[in-house]
């Protein structure tokens, strides 16, 4: 990796787009220290330690880079985007009309469900910026009440999020990498010098002790190892095609695969299934309800992200997203008929029905292991922090397999970027 880093940067467009990423990345953490006017930030960060954890603001805070728990500009992050994307891209499966943009009309529809993204991501940030209000007006933590200041916090926290799209529109534009991961990396990665600190300051009080921190280290470097390994771990299925003459010419005979990776959904099954199981006890904390008897009972027994009951339901909903993402980006019959349309088969397979069938069954094989990798993964941080009896690596599962794979992909991105431009043709 830093290999490819130090090689991008002795040729000087590569160069450019570093500088720029780099530039957009400082301008991304200014705006993530930036308060937002008539929010008392002490008392809210006191609000946030405590209840942080138990709900998904706790998982908004560790993309944002602290932004979220301290009423930035920058607070909402990027995901009132992401949201967008993800509700844009279901509805493009279930309405026709948008299915139709994506599919025929090329790069124009493209460009068409991009503007649809854009303003869906503005009506989220409104509706996530008002929640924030409105929860910071239930527990008094502001220091007016009054219509002027609502209307200034929830038009400040919308437009932080409308630049924060912006800028990862810039990256993808002029800088490295998808610009969407490079902000989520950004904001993920900012947070390793207080989470140092915090481990210094836990050894000196003695409440973490010093062969827990050795084993959470080898620990951590070990889960990136597996992380890494499964990221670039895919099944490849034989794929021949036959050989057709078309006037003077001979077509096909070649002998390729079909890749499918073992974990081709990425982290979306884990934010997911985290937002589901936090949803009641985010409500309650959004909404100030939530002190009956019940309500305590359920937050201990059921919300909490320590007890049996939520890291089950946790585990089960990483496995079922894992597996209705990958119904919706692989369609067995679509790839059946495109093989069979340009004269491939499947060795040992005839085409049409018995080859989409053996796809699915490789498919479903496949997401099974790539959801219990994406579980365990998520759920053994949580574990390891019950043992320490040190909460704050909740969400640290997530944040490593982000990490990890945005690395991966920028360095990809990085080598491939270099052999184009390393490239001496056929003439030479």
């Amino acid at each position: 990796m830093f290999t490819t880093l130090r090689n991008a940067w002795k040729i000087p467009e590569l160069r450019k787009k570093i500088i720029f990423t780099l530039v957009i990345f400082l301008i991304y953490r200014l705006g993530s220290n930036i308060p937002v006017p008539y929010v008392n930030v002490e008392a809210l960060s006191t609000y946030f330690s405590q209840n942080l954890s138990t709900t998904v603001l706790g998982l908004y805070n560790v993309m944002s880079g602290s932004a979220f728990s301290n009423a930035t500009v920058f607070a909402l992050s990027i995901q009132p985007y992401i949201n967008a994307s993800i509700i844009i891209e279901l509805l493009t499966i279930a309405i026709p009309a948008l299915e139709r943009l994506a599919k025929d009309e090329g790069e124009e529809g493209k460009k068409k469900i991009q503007r649809i993204t854009r303003f869906t991501t503005v009506g989220l940030a409104l509706l996530m910026g008002f929640a924030y209000f409105v929860m910071c007006k239930n527990y008094g933590l502001l220091t007016d009440t009054g219509f002027l200041a609502g209307l200034v916090i929830v038009a400040t926290f919308t437009a932080g999020a409308s630049l924060v799209m912006w800028l990862g529109e810039q990256i993808d534009q002029n800088g490295i990498g998808n610009g969407i991961s490079m902000i989520l990396f950004a904001g993920i990665i900012s947070r390793i010098p207080v989470l140092i600190s915090n481990a210094v300051s836990a050894l000196r009080t003695g409440t973490l002790k010093w062969y827990w921190l050795i084993l959470l280290v080898v620990g951590m470097l070990l889960l990136i190892m597996f992380i890494v390994f499964i990221t670039n771990s895919e099944r490849r299925i034989r794929v021949q095609y036959a050989k057709r003459v078309v006037g003077r010419k001979m077509y096909g005979g070649q002998d390729t695969y079909l890749p499918i990776k073992v974990n081709m959904s990425g982290v979306l099954p884990v934010i997911f299934a985290q937002s589901i199981t936090s949803l009641p006890a985010t409500i309650v904390a959004f909404t100030g309800t939530g002190g009956s008897g019940f309500w305590e009972w359920m937050n201990k027994y059921v919300f909490d992200n320590k007890s049996a009951v939520y890291l089950v339901i946790y585990f089960l909903l990483i496995i079922a997203f894992s597996y209705f993402y990958a119904t919706i980006q692989f369609n067995p019959i679509e790839i059946s008929n495109n093989l069979k349309k340009n004269g491939g088969f499947i060795p040992g397979f005839r085409p049409g029905k018995p080859t989409s069938d053996f796809i699915l069954k490789v498919i479903n094989k496949i997401t099974l292991f790539g959801a219990l990798y994406l579980a365990i993964v998520a759920i053994l941080p949580i574990l390891t922090g019950i043992i320490i009896k040190n909460s704050s690596l909740a969400v640290g599962g997530t944040s490593v397999i982000i990490v990890v794979g945005v690395a991966l992909e920028t360095v990809k991105s990085l080598e491939a970027q270099m052999l184009m431009r390393h490239y001496k043709g056929f003439l030479e």
